[in-house]
């Protein structure tokens, strides 16, 4: 490497073809997941022990730190990822501010000042700052836009940085206050690319949103292999556990079959597109981990180790559920179909809320809603195609 090309990234070819996954990008992947698995399981953990709103605003807090360092990550990479040893070193610097970011989620959940997790959240942040100006230096032409990410993000980590070390949890501007860093921080991108479109790939940056949602979705994996673990030297599992297990099983290869279809994800590159439907998959993204996490509850509630009413188990599954497919009709299937299809996700949602509410055997009901609406979903595909050729 000369001394001309280090610290330098030049922008890739958004129009490149054949461009998957790295594996640096799925070792990234790996380090996001310990933080979302903690971040599930702090939400099962308060909804267990009757502290819902608590434990609800902990993980949108928390999931929101891991998801926004994920996201910067992964679209900065789509545009400039060259390879070099320097990419690679700043990349393991931001995994290493992940495993932090993860092992301080405790305290998220804990009422207490966050002070590993935001040591992690800065140090995953700063190092895309670094990233932003090695971008601006090996591509002039969108100079203005990385130096624009470059101090946009600096001053969002002194904004958090005073703010967790002047205000304390309890205090009552503590959530407003985080609501305004998070605003701030999803302003950065809006702003810097108002006046220049970094060079992502569009096919590329789909993947990498399918796997961080099988990444999600597989929260729910963890909860069902807790169902069917065997006990007491049983040589089968309870059979009120397994049927919770396979009913968790539908639930999660439904909601992924509702995602992947053959429609296409991002169908544009216009900047206020592709802000809706990138910005738009926190809430999927973190309704599929907290879908796992309403397991984890109602195996609690089943194993009579919860504080809540087994209502609450059926409502800590259902709910995230609804918002899943709801935020998928809203960044996709409104725009990508029309006629009376285009409607079905968001009738599903609301129906699964209404089920979940007040039916008996609710669940069972859920489950038998999902497969439906995967099945249809499927077959419209099918027609698409069919009238395309």
């Amino acid at each position: 490497m000369t001394q001309d090309s280090f610290f330098n990234f030049v922008a890739r070819d958004p129009d490149e073809a054949h461009r998957p996954s790295t594996p640096l990008e799925l070792m990234f992947d790996l380090a996001s997941v310990i933080a979302i698995a903690a971040a599930a399981h702090g939400l099962a953990h308060s909804v267990e022990e009757a502290h819902l709103l608590q434990g609800v605003i902990g993980f949108i807090c928390s999931f929101f730190m891991i998801w926004w360092a994920w996201m910067n990550y992964t679209w900065f990479a789509s545009a400039y990822d060259d390879n070099s040893s320097v990419f690679r070193i700043i990349t393991m610097v931001i995994m290493f501010g992940a495993l932090m970011l993860a092992a301080g989620i405790g305290a998220v959940f804990e009422h207490e000042r966050i002070w590993l997790a935001l040591m992690g959240f800065v140090v995953m942040r700063l190092g895309m700052a670094a990233f932003w100006l090695g971008a601006a230096r090996g591509d002039p032409e969108h100079r203005p836009t990385a130096l624009r990410y470059a101090g946009g993000i600096t001053v969002m980590q002194i904004y958090w940085i005073t703010f967790v070390v002047l205000v304390p949890p309890s205090a009552m501007i503590y959530l407003p206050l985080f609501v305004v860093g998070a605003v701030g921080e999803l302003a950065v991108p809006a702003l810097a690319e108002r006046y220049g479109v970094t060079t992502w790939h569009r096919h590329h940056m789909v993947e990498r949103y399918g796997l961080l949602n099988i990444i999600v979705l597989g929260e729910a994996f963890i909860a069902i292999t807790a169902m069917i673990q065997l006990g007491n030297g049983a040589a089968f599992p309870d059979p009120k556990f397994l049927w919770l297990a396979i009913l968790s099983a539908i639930i999660a290869f439904s909601l992924w079959g509702v995602y992947f279809t053959d429609d296409d994800q991002l169908e544009s590159d216009e900047l206020r597109h592709a802000l809706l439907w990138g910005y738009g998959h926190f809430m999927l993204f973190s309704a599929g981990a907290a879908t796992g996490a309403g397991m984890i509850v109602m195996l609690s509630i089943l194993d009579d180790s919860a504080h809540v009413a087994p209502q609450v188990g059926v409502l800590a599954t259902a709910i995230p559920i609804a918002i899943y497919l709801g935020t998928l009709w809203v960044i996709r299937d409104r725009i990508c179909l029309d006629g009376v299809g285009r409607w079905l996700l968001l009738a599903v949602a609301i129906l699964i809320l209404l089920v979940g509410l007040a039916a008996p055997f609710a669940l069972e009901l859920i489950v038998a809603l999902l497969v439906a609406t995967a099945l249809l979903r499927r077959a419209m595909d099918r027609r698409k195609t069919a009238r395309a050729s």
